[in-house]
């Protein structure tokens, strides 16, 4: 089906200082909300219609999380601020000069014109060249991901129930590997571990759930790096309590649907069997950074990350911000407090302007610590120079992140489902369908992706007149049909 690709400039509705925000991520929806008594006119453009609390994708994945609790309408956050409005559209260019953006979503593009621009458009997974891995491998960057996991997960140990029952090895099905040994990477293979050998361990008969193999890989020499070398002994002292085992030196090579090929540290290469492989390792910013440089000179790290000023504005650009997990300033990590403290700090400068105060100091991270959740009462905590472990730390894990859930209701939810995770054994939402395990293969292989599955206005309205003509006569003879085989009591009387 044709596509319309001409762009349709937005109506401009108000000569407000026009504020467009890319992204209904951390650093979105923080920027968004801290202008909101501001005397602007902000449109926040987003891929997606939620906001995605991202750390938690991997409870979506495993069970735990409905995706609901994790990603509430960005709509409906913004509802009471009348200054802001929400737009669907992945963003493909900005035109610096013009102060304009391009976005499209299912072949409709349209163009939104920026007095002052926020771009907080995040990062996606990086498989370090190899993107073919992703079809065998999925990331943990978006609620598709996390559900097609699910599906992935959960639909190993049926296969393997079903392999059993015909006396077939399951050993691949039942085996499991993380790739990359970040806090995502860590808690993932934790919950899986978990999920086996507690959660599962009474539903099956042909197999043994507790005898899973659960692997976690890294080519890094230690399990989470940036939490420094005690943290991560401890962390690997816990992984492999709860059994999982722990590869270090690992890279792999190659990835498929049966397995991963990994190569060690001594140069030997061997081969795992596995259905089920989670890529945790490795993000890469926004392809936006690099439409960005090229138009401003900006440096370009090799994660994609944009040089910025100490104001997080563009060289030569003040009227554009750079927030969150798309730039490159004193090593500044990509976790969501950075773009939340960078979108705050944005939408302060933007207020000062346009009042007429002074400019800020220059941008300063405030570190209030990392943490990564190991298994139910199991996690490790960093804050400044001080280090928890065990129950301590899970229950500052747990309320860290009930304090940034969005909405009253998904934070009585999510304790609600951790209560029954966490102190009995269940997973409330395992409900998984073929349709999350393949529907992203499937789109994958259509030219235009969903575009191809969507009519356009114009050839809608052409054809309607035509199909509602036959599904009309269609539609009468069948009712005739009905109707005489009831007057004429032929119901139930063979031919």
């Amino acid at each position: 089906m044709a596509a319309n690709t001409t762009p349709q400039a937005a109506p401009v509705q108000s000569r407000r200082h026009r504020v467009v925000v890319i992204g209904s991520g951390f650093g979105g929806l923080f920027g968004t909300k801290a202008l909101s008594r501001a005397d602007v006119e902000v449109t926040m453009i987003a891929k997606t219609s939620h906001h995605l609390f991202q750390p938690l994708l991997y409870q979506v994945a495993t069970g735990i999380l409905s995706q609901g609790e994790i990603a509430p309408p960005t709509r409906e956050i913004l509802a009471s601020q009348k200054n802001a409005a929400v737009l669907l559209g992945d963003v493909t260019a900005i035109d610096l000069e013009a102060r304009t953006v391009t976005h499209h979503v299912l072949g409709r593009v349209s163009v939104t014109p920026y007095d002052t621009l926020i771009v907080a458009a995040g990062a996606g997974q990086s498989y370090f060249g190899n993107d073919h891995f992703a079809e065998f491998a999925p990331g943990m960057k978006s609620i598709d991901d996390a559900l097609e996991l699910r599906g992935r997960i959960f639909g190993a140990f049926e296969m393997a129930e079903l392999g059993a029952a015909r006396g077939e090895n399951v050993d691949a099905d039942l085996t499991f590997v993380v790739v990359g040994a970040g806090p995502t990477g860590v808690e993932m293979a934790g919950q899986i571990a978990e999920l086996s050998r507690r959660t599962l361990k009474k539903d099956f008969r042909a197999i043994n759930s507790r005898a899973a193999r659960v692997i976690l890989l890294d080519a890094a020499p230690q399990v989470l790096p940036p939490f420094g070398a005690k943290l991560g002994a401890k962390a690997h002292h816990e992984l492999e309590s709860l059994g999982v085992e722990v590869q270090l030196g690992a890279m792999v090579t190659d990835v498929d649907e049966r397995g991963i090929e990994v190569k060690r540290k001594d140069g030997t290469t061997d081969r795992i069997e596995a259905v089920t492989k989670i890529w945790a390792a490795g993000v890469q910013a926004n392809p936006l950074g690099r439409t960005l440089a090229e138009q401003t000179g900006a440096p370009l790290d090799r994660a994609g990350r944009i040089g910025v000023n100490p104001d997080l504005t563009l060289p030569g650009h003040p009227e554009v911000f750079v927030v969150g997990d798309m730039i490159s300033l004193d090593n500044l990590p990509g976790v969501a407090q950075v773009a939340i403290q960078g979108s705050k700090y944005a939408a302060k400068e933007i207020n000062n302007r346009l009042r007429g105060k002074e400019p800020q100091k220059p941008f300063h991270y405030f570190d209030k610590g990392s943490m990564a959740i190991i298994s139910r009462f199991r996690a490790v905590a960093m804050v400044g120079k001080l280090r928890f472990t065990g129950f301590i730390a899970w229950l500052m894990w747990l309320a860290l992140h009930l304090i940034y859930i969005t909405g009253f209701k998904s934070r009585i939810t999510a304790l609600l489902h951790w209560a029954v995770s966490f102190v009995g054994r269940g997973s409330s939402e395992r409900t998984t369908t073929e349709q999350q395990v393949f529907g992203r293969a499937a789109l994958g292989r259509l030219r235009g992706g969903a575009t191809d599955l969507v009519s356009q206005p114009g050839a809608y309205e052409a054809s309607r007149e035509l199909l509602e003509t036959s599904r009309r006569a269609e539609l009468e003879a069948r009712a005739a049909e009905e109707s005489r085989l009831s007057d004429d009591n032929l119901r139930g009387v063979s031919n």
